[in-house]
């Protein structure tokens, strides 16, 4: 009976601490018309778009070389430790 009792509070306890999801509001046809429609906007966020995507393909280059500078210093420190070990 005590198991019992103890499981029912558990979870009612529980229940209360736990969050309620609320639902998605719908997204109705004023909000999906709500985007700009010249193209001179357009134009203009496109060109950005252009200029973010090379920024972050040089980050990435950038990167991917700073990447291949630390593995090679890697192999370097391993052979230095393997070096000191049979010395």
């Amino acid at each position: 009976m005590r198991a019992i009792t103890l499981s029912i509070l558990v979870t009612a306890a529980l229940a209360g601490i736990l969050p309620a999801q609320s639902p998605m509001p719908p997204v109705t046809s004023a909000q999906a018309a709500a985007v700009p429609d010249d193209s001179g906007s357009i134009q203009a966020a496109l060109k950005m778009l252009q200029e973010i995507k090379a920024a972050n393909e040089e980050t990435l280059r950038k990167q991917a070389a700073t990447l291949q500078q630390l593995d090679e210093l890697e192999k370097a420190a391993d052979q230095l430790r393997i070096f000191a070990r049979r010395g």
